[in-house]
């Protein structure tokens, strides 16, 4: 039995979740959280073996939960559903220590069969992510941006577009002030603005 754990600030899409899942024999719902610190103390108390998270939590976002299960539990899969765009998110995941990424367009029963999947040592993917990854390409334009990005740069230009202060975005990452204003730097450079409202515009015109 697969002890699968369920992760989006959205309650219909939990319930959604959890009525595709309670037809299913070989997967249990043993819980349900809103927000990434949720999932991290939940995972404190109960065994859990896939994690189903979108990207876009609160307190946490996906992307600085997967660092912490990377460290903290290695053993739990992580499987991202999320309706960011694949190409950004897709990539960052799997670099960040996810073992699959699922958009929120995907029908249903892709989502049990990713499940599944990564419980048992497999990877999930699109057709689409997949060549990308095997061949170094990328099929969208604004792809080829974020492929410059190392996925803390993404995090923080993540949280950065969404309104957050430097002393948040260190709150959130656990990194100090000084590092925030290093990678912002970074990321001026890398995408070829001056200044953070710029920075800020190019990451809404590229769907961040």
């Amino acid at each position: 039995m697969i002890k699968l754990l369920i992760a989006d600030p959205h309650p219909i899409i939990r319930k959604g979740l959890e009525h595709l899942f309670s037809a299913t024999s070989d997967v249990k719902i043993v819980g349900s959280v809103d927000n990434g610190e949720a999932v991290l103390e939940f995972l404190k108390k109960e065994p859990v073996d896939v994690l189903l998270s979108e990207i876009d939590l609160p307190k946490l976002n996906g992307l600085t939960v997967l660092r912490h299960l990377k460290s903290d539990f290695p053993d739990v899969k992580a499987l991202m559903l999320s309706a960011q765009p694949e190409n950004v998110y897709g990539f960052n995941s799997i670099k960040a220590g996810a073992a699959g990424y699922i958009s929120k367009n995907e029908n249903v029963i892709i989502i049990s069969e990713a499940v599944n999947k990564v419980y048992n040592g497999g990877i999930h993917l699109s057709n689409e992510l997949t060549q990308e990854l095997a061949f170094g390409t990328r099929v969208n334009k604004n792809g080829r941006f974020f492929k410059k990005l190392s996925t803390r740069e993404t995090e923080v230009l993540k949280l950065l577009a969404i309104g957050k202060k430097n002393k948040e975005v260190s709150k959130e990452l656990d990194i100090n002030e000084k590092t925030v204003s290093t990678y912002k730097a970074r990321l001026m450079k890398k995408l070829k603005v001056d200044n953070l409202v710029d920075l800020v515009n190019q990451a809404k015109f590229l769907d961040l």
